[in-house]
């Protein structure tokens, strides 16, 4: 007897597709871990004086509650996304707020150097 060799794979093929079909329907772990860095990074900013008037700040903020709010929703993949994202705007926000923190000293600084200079050249 002559067998086909599609009949015997068929239950095989079937199975395959299957496992397939369910690993696509499974959602993705929830990002908790990734919640907590935003949360924390979000601090961080705050810490530094990051405030809402700072664009990225308000975007940051934005982001982490629709993040929080997926995760309610089980949404977990936009969860993670919007998590990713709005860590990152804190960090703009903080590294923002760092540099112009820096900008200023060096402008005190610069004022307090040609003050110096001013003194010196009037003393000779």
């Amino acid at each position: 007897m002559i067998r086909n060799p599609l009949v015997s794979k068929t239950p095989l093929f079937a199975a395959g597709l299957a496992v397939l079909a369910l690993a696509g329907c499974a959602n993705a772990p929830a990002p908790i871990e990734q919640i907590r860095l935003t949360q924390k990074a979000v601090e961080q900013a705050k810490a530094v004086g990051a405030t809402e008037q700072i664009e990225e700040m308000k975007l940051a903020q934005d982001k982490l509650a629709l993040a929080e709010k997926n995760m309610g929703e089980e949404d977990y993949k936009r969860a993670r996304i919007l998590a990713e994202e709005a860590e990152l705007d804190a960090r703009l926000a903080e590294a923002k707020v760092l540099t112009k923190k820096s900008q200023d000293q060096l402008a005190e600084l610069t004022a307090r150097i040609n003050r110096l200079r001013k003194q010196l050249g009037d003393v000779q």
